[in-house]
């Protein structure tokens, strides 16, 4: 493969328990909590297509059947709706399932991002794809997801993405070394810092950080990863973790796919993996609609009030 070859492919990893939802998770997968009145997996689908990635496997597990469905077509309840002359919910409704190369590839056992990653292998062949988790959502108005696909054709080898977090916590977060500036500039012109990896560490002790520059789930990868993971060994929590992976592309020669890269983001990123954040996500995007926006900032402004 040479460097340049077009980004068609993404890959989704949707096989986790969401724990930390339960009991709301216990019969409906986390990626379909609503975020407002969207399931949050179609945040993201729509990103990847917005990107232009329109051959999409998502990497499911058991009890994840309603995501699949979700995309599907629902040609009784379009029947309903055009009836009733409601076509604002019917555009709604055929919106999630216009993405026609979309793939399912179950999980058998949670070993780990990185083994989520690796049962991509044979759909996605030997090119470079993108990675999305479903746990950060990016603001459809910063286009990071392009911006990290042009990178990528520019420079080879694999881009990540990561963002400044508190010095305390770094623990949470895969954290990189970085050192050096490459100057892009996003869809709206601004500069962005693209700054060459040199280390990559999964969820260091703070005092061992070695810099503030948190990976989030944004990655677009060469296929050369899929070798390295499968000679990765069970890393921190017993799991195949795709930082160690990237940690040895990092030290590889370009020519055989080595090289890492990480686009400094600096835009709207809303975590939906824990119960606080989740609820903050839903408060801003619904703040920031015409159909909503107006009604919730007069009440927020109420209620915080009266605490």
């Amino acid at each position: 493969m040479s460097q340049g070859t077009p980004i068609r492919k993404a890959v989704i990893p949707a096989a986790g328990l969401g724990t930390r939802f339960l009991p709301a998770t216990k019969a409906m997968p986390k990626e379909m909590l609503p975020v407002v009145d969207e399931p949050a997996i179609q945040y993201v689908v729509s990103e990847a297509t917005k990107a232009g990635l329109e051959d999409i496997l998502m990497v499911t597990g058991k009890n994840k059947r309603s995501m699949e469905d979700h995309f599907d077509r629902a040609p009784y309840l379009e029947a309903t709706l055009e009836a009733k002359g409601d076509t604002e919910k019917l555009d709604k409704v055929r919106g999630a399932t216009r993405v026609e190369g979309t793939h399912y590839v179950r999980q058998g056992e949670a070993k780990g991002l990185g083994h989520a990653v690796l049962c991509g292998k044979y759909h996605v062949g030997h090119e470079p794809f993108a990675v999305l988790l479903g746990d950060d959502l990016i603001d459809p108005r910063d286009e990071l997801l392009t911006l990290m696909m042009e990178t990528q054709q520019e420079l080879g080898g694999s881009v990540i993405a990561v963002m400044e977090v508190p010095q305390d916590e770094v623990s949470a977060y895969g954290v990189v070394d970085a050192a050096g500036t490459h100057l892009q500039t996003d869809g709206n012109g601004e500069p962005v810092s693209v700054v060459p990896v040199s280390r990559l560490v999964e969820k260091p002790p703070v005092e061992e950080a070695p810099s503030n520059l948190a990976i989030i789930g944004r990655y677009i990868l060469h296929p050369a990863i899929f070798a390295q993971l499968e000679q990765t060994p069970p890393g921190r929590g017993g799991e195949i973790q795709l930082t160690d992976a990237l940690q040895a592309m990092a030290a590889k020669p370009a020519q055989e796919g080595g090289g890492v890269h990480a686009v400094i983001f600096r835009g709207r990123r809303y975590d939906t993996g824990d119960k606080l954040s989740y609820i903050k996500a839903v408060v801003t995007l619904a703040v920031d609609r015409e159909d909503l926006g107006p009604g919730l900032r007069s009440w927020l402004k109420e209620f915080s009030a009266g605490l």
